[in-house]
């Protein structure tokens, strides 16, 4: 009798776990809900003496969703049970099955006499199979629907298990609609009685439904524009945390795509953590290429450097799987980890060249804006992109030229072919530039100082009368930066220049702490004293510049070598805000190295050197063309009767003192010497 006790109590035990507490929910989509949890009087002392059979099946129904049930007899009592009662379960709802003790019964004493699973329905079960929800499928559901609306509306009417279909269907059908049809689309969705519901069952059906699923949901809350800071979307991140054991290939895929679309947060940043040590641990065991590539954009930036480099490796040894599709995507990938691998880089950039006529728009941006920010500079693939666009520029929209060209130009890359042809365009159809495509191209060819024989004068006469057109509405700021854009191709329109020189309008553009107004405007200066004499001379008042001087001791312990102390000054501040590395002073000859200590009486009698250290920065990507600003202070200090001598900072890093030595000795002294300073300066018909 003990052991029978003993068996009932058991099972009204694992019972009692079908009964939670029961946890009302109310959600509201734009912001946080808090949960009201009503604890439920269900006690199961009581259930021997009160309807056990409808406790049993309501419990049944409220978690699994009619899932499983409980048919029993007319006459179904608590003692002396003499009635048949079948377990049907015509579908597995989850993955986690409900298991039972073989050992334990619902009778001790055998008043339970049959017990069986049918995986079909039988004849005596019609009334069940009609009542029972057919499963969706998002698939099909999105292809009978319509609008988001709609898929709502068969919820309503029909909800089956999982929900989770519901909102991919949604996903699926917002993809296909338009920017305005998704807005209201999407207002309707959260303004739709049926929608809370759908989220509180989403929400109820978390933990137990597949993974994949789980993770495809979010994934289509994300995208559908549910607010990260809802409780259902953090909810279902918990949930995840919780199960990220349960990922697969598959599942890491999708929840990299996830993570990267979110932004961070206390559960995001636990969810990347955790997907980091995963990452670590089967990095080797994945066999999709686009699932290592999603991994690589996920981890962040801020993941650590082994990380990094073994997912590096792992590229590497895949790199014979790699499609077009993959070797594009990999810039975009590595950019996002902030990792440059070199060697990939250069097998990718292989690959795109051998399919470039095959990449779209989309894809050469975000090429050339992957290697902009990992500063990987291959002149081969540059050109190959460049190439390809002036080949067939009649095909590209005009913004989309301006933006390659924007890209290359922050890259320092200047490909003569595809601007020249792109100037020709300008020319003949100035009638199509607004104000900002003006103002971006005039930026482009002065910052690479880029000229086009005698089609210069022309280009430049087409931009400032197209700019002047819109004087009535253009902004103090743009206009300073069109100007210093002329003002570095030797070019000043005074049309444009003239409303500049009002003092309220520089008041209003020396902003405090803006140093980058302030720099235009010394070189808008500079080149009215030096480049227009004739021009009326006006003060603006600027700011003093600070400047952060570069100390070549290398270049200096060689002037000292070959002309001795006192033969050559360093660090000289000249008029209009120049400044030279090193000044030397020689005969009219050049044939004579004169001491600054000696009286000149004649200006005439002697020739200023400058010798100036320049960067690689100051050069286009070739290393041959120095770029706009450098160009104009070669132009200036010639003006001012300076012959210039160029000395590469990269190149003398690299070379022996002696060397040093030898170079600047032959261009001192050498009729070369003073033609330096008229290389790649600006050429006029």
């Amino acid at each position: 009798m003990n052991n029978g006790a003993g068996a009932i109590f058991w099972n009204l035990r694992q019972f009692s776990t079908l009964v939670p507490t029961s946890r009302t929910i109310r959600l509201y989509p734009l912001g946080f809900s808090r949960p009201k949890v009503v604890y439920s009087n269900w006690n199961p002392g009581n259930l021997l003496l009160s309807d056990f059979g409808n406790g049993v099946q309501s419990s049944a129904r409220h978690l699994f969703q009619d899932a499983l049930i409980f048919k029993s007899g007319e006459n179904f009592q608590t003692k002396g049970i003499g009635t048949e009662t079948v377990l049907t379960v015509d579908r597995p709802l989850c993955p986690r099955r409900l298991s039972f003790d073989s050992k334990h019964s619902l009778d001790p004493d055998n008043a339970l006499k049959k017990a069986a699973f049918h995986h079909k329905a039988s004849s005596e079960d019609v009334l069940t199979k009609e009542t029972k929800p057919t499963p969706v499928n998002n698939k099909k559901l999105s292809e009978e629907c319509s609008s988001l609306s709609d898929v709502l509306d068969e919820f309503s009417e029909r909800p089956t298990f999982p929900s989770s279909n519901y909102f991919s269907a949604m996903w699926i059908i917002a993809k296909r609609m338009s920017d305005d049809q998704k807005r209201v689309e999407k207002q309707l969705m959260f303004n739709h009685p049926a929608f809370n519901e759908l989220c509180e069952q989403m929400m109820r059906e978390s933990k137990i439904m597949h993974y994949d699923h789980l993770l495809f949901s979010l994934h289509a809350m994300v995208k559908l524009g549910i607010p990260q800071n809802t409780l259902l979307v953090q909810t279902l991140l918990r949930v995840v945390q919780e199960r990220i054991n349960e990922c697969d290939e598959k599942c890491l895929s999708v929840l990299s795509a996830i993570l990267e679309a979110m932004k961070p947060c206390k559960n995001v940043d636990v969810l990347r953590a955790g997907l980091r040590i995963l990452a670590d641990q089967r990095v080797w065991k994945i066999e999709r290429v686009f699932t290592l590539q999603a991994l690589i954009r996920c981890v962040g930036r801020d993941a650590p450097i082994a990380l990094k480099r073994k997912l590096e490796m792992k590229a590497l040894r895949e790199l014979d799987k790699f499609s077009d599709l993959n070797s594009q995507h990999m810039f975009e990938a590595l950019a996002a980890m902030n990792h440059r691998s070199v060697v990939l880089l250069d097998e990718c950039s292989k690959m795109v060249l051998g399919n470039i006529h095959g990449c779209p728009f989309k894809v050469l941006i975000n090429i050339l804006q992957s290697c902009r920010d990992l500063r990987y500079h291959n002149l081969d693939l540059f050109k190959g992109i460049a190439d390809y666009v002036a080949t067939t520029i009649d095909i590209w929209k005009l913004k989309q030229v301006i933006f390659l060209l924007i890209l290359f130009e922050n890259l320092g890359f200047r490909h003569t072919d595809l601007m020249d042809v792109f100037m020709k365009k300008v020319i003949a159809d100035p009638a199509s530039l607004n104000m900002k495509s003006i103002i971006c191209i005039l930026h482009v060819y002065s910052s690479l100082n880029h000229f086009y024989k005698c089609q210069t004068s022309e280009f430049q006469e087409v931009m400032a009368n197209s700019l002047t057109g819109y004087l009535h509405n253009i902004s103090s700021e743009n206009l300073l930066n069109a100007v210093c854009s002329f003002c570095l191709m030797n070019h000043f329109p005074m049309a444009l220049i003239n409303p500049l020189l009002q003092k309220d309008v520089i008041k209003e553009l020396l902003i405090p702490g803006d140093e980058s107004n302030a720099h235009k405007l010394r070189i808008l200066a500079a080149c009215l004293k030096l480049d227009i004499p004739c021009h009326k001379a006006i003060d603006f008042d600027l700011p003093p510049r600070s400047t952060t001087l570069y100390q070549n001791v290398k270049v200096a312990d060689a002037l000292s070598s070959l002309l001795g102390e006192g033969y050559f000054s360093k660090d000289i501040q000249l008029p209009h805000n120049y400044h030279i590395d090193f000044e030397v002073r020689m005969d009219i000859n050049r044939s004579q190295v004169l001491p600054f200590s000696d009286a000149v009486t004649s200006a005439t009698d002697i020739q200023r050197v400058a010798v100036l250290c320049v960067p690689r920065s100051a050069y286009c990507l070739d290393l041959a063309h120095p770029r706009g600003f450098l160009a104009m202070k070669l132009r200036h200090l010639k003006i001012m009767g300076f012959h210039v001598i160029l000395v590469h900072n990269w190149e003398v890093e690299r070379l022996e003192k002696k060397d040093v030595i030898t170079f600047l000795k032959t261009q001192l002294y050498s009729t070369e010497a003073f033609l330096t300073a008229d290389v790649n300066l600006q050429s006029t018909c």
